[in-house]
């Protein structure tokens, strides 16, 4: 063979194992690279060829999809966007999606190797979405909305002996629907949503963080309790009218009278500032934080199953600073969320359920793909504390400030809070209400409860967190009880 023939086969050979090592550092080195790369429109155009799956409460869709015929085929769709909004969040074909749409995005979008028979195969082709199946209450969930009226606040109402997210609501709302298309009109509600005051892409049920106000007293007399700092919840204790903030000249008051040496019952049922104060810093620091962890404060992993905002008890304070967070202001700050799990634990007797909103998820034909496991138990307070709060929560709601709560044919427990914020505290209280409600004649309660309302028309007191809060959840609790 001439010399310049098998120069050239070499030449050749070298130009195709060159050609090969080329084709295997796009198609395996650089491979997510490319597919990730945005002028690549491929993945795209594949994912909205079909429907997306559905979230369903009661047993009934709140999503749907809509064929437009473009090359993004099929555009999300919501029944009742505003009320669901907080739970189901949005899935845009140009931002992207956020709470339960995001949550569960590879199963809504089909994607999921468990929704496929031949996994092996899923590649190559989507299946169809898979359903998920919510634990929200429908009627708990339209009273929250209804009971809020448009107002800045938010509602979570979980379900004591199992955890289950009954209601979750956030205003003001927004219909997701709007930012669903990749149209103008999509971008124009995106600009607009993002640049209102009132924030109404904010779930304020559990990524917004708030002063609980006297509610956190809940969880300080569980401490008091538990620490044998209290031992008879009728005996006066030694405390001050006004009391004198440790180390400092600052003078707690109470916005009611007979707070002088109260026992426990009737400062839980009038909310006295100076009782609390003092008996968290009697309780002292250690055991106080131990509480409020064990309830769920501290937490950065919750999941429901997007992530909530921690909920936050501050561990490093000096005496007059630990008076203040022991009734719920200094640093203690608290999701909606965090406090209905409080009230949780308290009807629970003293144990808790992590919270869930995902009953189960299904394929696009019902059979189950995962759900109805176990949630984890916690030991939050001895069960005769749990059982003594529950007496002081039923106080508060039968003579003390959270008359409104009350429910004919239950019994209600229940704690008022008003949370001062703003510099100097200037700015209008928080209006807070957190409560359980079991119906006569059942087992255990069905319901607990948490309701602030931001711009809540009262003056300072508690009247705001009886008057504005209270009657939220009662509608709420009274639609769970079936009432």
């Amino acid at each position: 063979m001439a010399p310049y023939i098998r120069h050239a086969l070499v030449f050749c050979g070298l130009l195709l194992l060159a050609l090969l090592a080329n084709a295997a550092r796009v198609q395996v080195v650089e491979a997510g690279a490319y597919g990730d790369n945005p002028a690549n429109r491929r993945s795209s155009i594949a994912r909205y060829q079909q429907p997306r799956g559905n979230i369903l409460v009661g047993g009934a869709p709140v999503t749907g999809s809509r064929d437009t015929g473009e090359q993004l085929r099929f555009e999300r769709t919501y029944l009742d966007g505003p009320l669901y909004a907080p739970v189901t969040g949005f899935a845009s074909q140009r931002f992207g999606s956020t709470f339960l749409e995001h949550a569960e995005d590879r199963l809504l979008s089909g994607t999921d190797p468990l929704l496929s028979g031949f996994p092996v195969w899923h590649d190559t082709a989507s299946a169809p979405g898979g359903n998920v199946v919510t634990t929200l209450n429908a009627r708990a969930q339209q009273a929250a909305y209804r009971g809020l009226g448009g107002r800045k606040g938010a509602v979570a109402a979980i379900e004591p002996a199992t955890g289950k997210v009954l209601a979750l609501v956030s205003t003001p709302s927004y219909d997701p629907a709007r930012l669903s298309g990749n149209g103008t009109d999509a971008s124009a509600a995106w600009e607009r949503l993002n640049a209102d005051p009132d924030k109404p892409m904010l779930n304020r049920a559990v990524r917004q963080t708030y002063p609980p106000g006297s509610t956190f007293k809940v969880v300080t007399a569980a401490a008091a309790l538990d620490s044998g700092v209290i031992t008879d919840v009728d005996a006066p204790t030694d405390s001050p009218d006004p009391y004198r903030l440790p180390g400092t000249t600052t003078r707690l008051t109470n916005e009611a009278d007979g707070c002088r040496d109260a026992s426990l019952r009737e400062a839980f049922a009038w909310s006295c500032n100076t009782v609390f104060a003092k008996l968290g810093v009697d309780v002292g620091l250690k055991d106080m934080a131990a509480t409020a962890g064990a309830f769920g404060f501290n937490d950065t992993k919750l999941k429901v199953p997007f992530a909530v905002a921690e909920s936050t008890f501050d561990t490093v304070v000096d005496r007059a600073q630990l008076g203040l967070s022991s009734i719920g202001q200094y640093n203690t700050r608290a999701t909606p969320l965090q406090m209905a799990m409080v009230s949780a634990a308290v009807a629970n007797g003293g144990q808790a359920r992590a919270p869930y909103l995902v009953e189960r998820t299904t394929r696009a034909g019902g059979e189950t793909v995962a759900g109805g496991g176990a949630h984890p138990l916690t030991q939050v307070m001895r069960a005769s504390t749990a059982s003594r709060l529950r007496e002081l929560m039923r106080d508060a709601v039968e003579r003390g400030t959270g008359g409104n709560g009350a429910i004919r044919g239950a019994t209600v427990g229940g704690k008022t809070g008003t949370a001062q914020h703003g510099v100097g505290n200037t700015g209008l209280p928080y209006a807070w209400f957190v409560s359980w409600a079991q119906a006569d004649g059942a087992p255990e309660p069905a319901v607990a409860v948490a309701v602030v309302v931001e711009d809540a028309s009262a003056d300072r007191g508690e009247i705001s967190g009886g008057g504005d809060a209270a009657p939220i959840a009662r509608d709420v609790m009274r639609a769970v009880l079936g009432s």
